[in-house]
């Protein structure tokens, strides 16, 4: 969701992008029409306020002209709603008459909202009023549109009088599930077929996803109810957005929502706040497409008109990095009317979708490591995407994961009643389990102790000093605050240990139950010292959790890997800094093929070293490869004879 202080970054931007210069070097002529992708179609989503002002066709032509000369565009999403402002039919009719005849699609979109300035003021859809115009703008959005769509703030955040009568009893949970479940067939869907039976409305879902259930977003009845979800993509930074989502989540939300409705996720969405660098704006665009997104939709038609900002340079620009500020920064454009520009934020985007296309057709469907998360829990959150920043490829799915080597429980699926049962029956089965130390928690006194008498104490300890089995300690940068678990000597055995004086406790444990293994692994109380780790200590947790994978990484955090069925993959860094990982494939001949220059790398056969007194059974072959800042590079593994 975009906050306050996001709007307000965008709204700062300068507009003055017109310049009177006569000459132009690099000059992008106008770009055909539609498709114009080979791997994936590109939207941009018009605000109603936008579109009110496509009353002015001069202005819109001019506007238009702008944006599609630096960003190919297949598809424009045109606001009929937002904020009680609903766009006059007069002007609508004209702005989609304008854009089809351009060869695009066009489809409409809502946002349901009172008042977006105000804490996203959302609709009370226990108000009688507010309930009847959510449907008369559903009615005369389908009277336009064939397909319109949800902006992500189909939710309800209202606790008015209304709202606390309504609920009664029922957990504010539980209520607006129901409410919101109620609103979407009798309020929106059934009302709009009733307009036009032809009409697909899609729901988007934005990226706080953990939280949905609290606000009404139903992710277990809701896709099957509409035509199809949407994912919100957005991660922005890390630290100055006071969302802190993990730069992966841009991969990781696009994969939940594709196994929670299987293609009938209809792409990722991205918005041009909250990235302090403009390698931030490009990274969430392409860590979107690297989880096979069929579609990207830029928000928003606005946006993509501001300036570029000499700030909005990174500091390690002009080192060949996978997004190339400088070479961008020297294209001009020529307008229909003979001035001409510099680029926006539009050719941002459309410089990451050039490059993306030319190798995405080449990967095949991502793998990762199985994750569970039921319907509507919570604990641990995002946690994934923490793991993911560590170099674990992560796939995360409603459905407890039945095949596989191993796959990662966190605490939320604490909320699956029979959990306890379905850990003993994979491991009965054979396969392994690692649970987190959350997990182990509230399973405390669920029967995880039927498995191993493994205890969460309660207690916690500082560390910064780590072993991998009998090896020699190792310090992490500071100090980290860990929960202290414990257990019998000889039942089970520690993978990894942190110490801190004369004492030590599990950080990555190993019991064995009937055919397979269970593990903890510890948590730190800020998920973020995952990435405080020294590097021996996460190439061990990479190990262990990669095991249904022929590719991993070693080497520091804040580096991830991408995985395909087709022995592809992509290594992208989020360091400021080159970084230089080992990737260590299985079964490889030796060589990698570098899929973005076509030449080879060679690697190294890698001795199969002991660990407890344990083998890897699969030979491997160790690569090292440099990275540049934010950047990525794609392989092919070659496969061994």
């Amino acid at each position: 969701m975009r906050s306050a202080a996001v709007f307000f970054i965008i709204l700062s931007l300068s507009l003055g992008i017109l310049s009177g210069q006569k000459k132009a070097t690099n000059v992008v002529p106008e770009a055909q029409k539609p498709p114009f992708y080979k791997n994936f179609t590109v939207s941009v989503y018009a605000r109603a306020y936008e579109v009110r002002d496509m009353a002015d066709m001069k202005k819109l032509q001019e506007t238009w002209d702008l944006i599609s000369r630096q960003v190919k565009v297949d598809k424009i999403y045109l606001e009929t709603h937002r904020d009680k402002l609903i766009v006059d039919e007069k002007t609508l009719v004209s702005a989609i008459r304008f854009f089809k005849s351009k060869g695009m699609k066009v489809a409409g979109g809502i946002t349901y909202t009172i008042d977006e300035s105000n804490n996203f003021e959302t609709f009370c859809f226990s108000n009688p009023g507010h309930r009847q115009l959510a449907q008369e703008i559903a009615e005369y959005t389908a009277r336009h549109f064939d397909e319109f769509i949800l902006d992500d703030f189909f939710f309800t955040s209202c606790k008015c009088d209304a709202c606390i009568s309504a609920k009664g009893d029922m957990s504010w949970t539980d209520f607006r599930l129901k409410l919101m479940t109620d609103a979407g067939r009798d309020l929106i869907i059934n009302p709009a077929k009733k307009i036009n039976p032809n009409v697909k409305v899609i729901v988007k879902y934005p990226n706080w996803y953990e939280h949905f259930q609290g606000l009404g977003f139903n992710l277990e009845v809701q896709p099957s109810m509409f035509d199809g979800i949407y994912t919100g993509t957005e991660t922005r930074d890390a630290v100055s957005s006071d969302q802190h989502l993990q730069q992966y989540e841009s991969y990781l939300i696009f994969r939940y929502f594709e196994n929670i409705a299987p293609g009938r996720n209809g792409g990722g969405w991205v918005d041009s706040g909250g990235a302090t660098y403009l390698d931030r704006y490009a990274e969430q665009f392409w860590i979107t497409l690297f989880a096979k997104a069929p579609e990207i939709t830029m928000f928003d038609y606005r946006q993509l008109q501001a300036q570029v900002r000499p700030g909005q340079r990174g500091a390690w620009q002009g080192t060949g990095t996978s997004f190339d500020y400088d070479a961008m920064m020297k294209q001009h454009f020529t307008l229909a009317d003979g001035r001409i520009i510099q680029p926006t934020i539009a050719r941002a985007a459309g410089m990451t979708f050039e490059n993306a296309d030319k190798f995405l057709g080449l990967l095949g469907n991502p793998a990762g490591l199985r994750s569970y998360k039921p319907y509507h829990s919570t604990g641990e959150d995002f946690l994934q995407n923490y793991l993911g920043m560590i170099g674990i490829p992560m796939d995360l799915s409603p459905v407890f994961p039945e095949d596989g080597n191993m796959i990662l429980l966190t605490e939320s699926a604490g909320f699956d009643p029979q959990i306890v049962a379905k850990i003993k029956k994979r491991l009965q089965s054979g396969k392994n389990v690692m649970i987190t130390s959350g997990l182990l928690r509230v399973l405390q006194d669920k029967g995880i102790g039927h498995i191993a008498e493994i205890t969460y104490t309660g207690r916690k300890a500082l560390v910064n000093d780590f072993k991998a089995g009998w090896g020699i300690p190792v310090k992490s940068s500071q100090e980290i605050l860990i929960p202290q678990i414990n257990y019998l000597t000889n039942d089970s055995w520690e993978e990894l240990s942190a110490i801190r004086g004369e004492s030590g406790w599990p950080l990555l444990h190993r019991a064995q139950y009937s055919k397979a293994y269970l593990y903890v692994l510890t948590i730190p109380d800020n998920f973020s010292d995952l990435y405080r780790y020294p590097d021996i200590i996460l190439n061990r947790i990479r190990t262990v959790a990669s095991q249904d994978l022929n590719v991993r990484l070693e080497g520091p955090s804040k580096v991830s890997l991408f995985c395909y069925d087709n022995g592809t993959f992509i290594v992208q860094s989020f360091l400021d800094e080159p970084v230089t990982v080992r990737v260590m494939v299985k079964n490889s001949n030796g060589t990698l093929e570098d899929l973005l220059s076509g030449l080879p790398v060679t690697g190294t056969a890698v001795p199969l070293l002991p660990f407890r007194s344990r083998s890897q059974t699969d030979p491997e072959h160790g690569f090292e490869i440099i990275v540049k800042p934010h950047s990525y590079r794609v392989f092919r593994q070659q496969s061994g004879k």
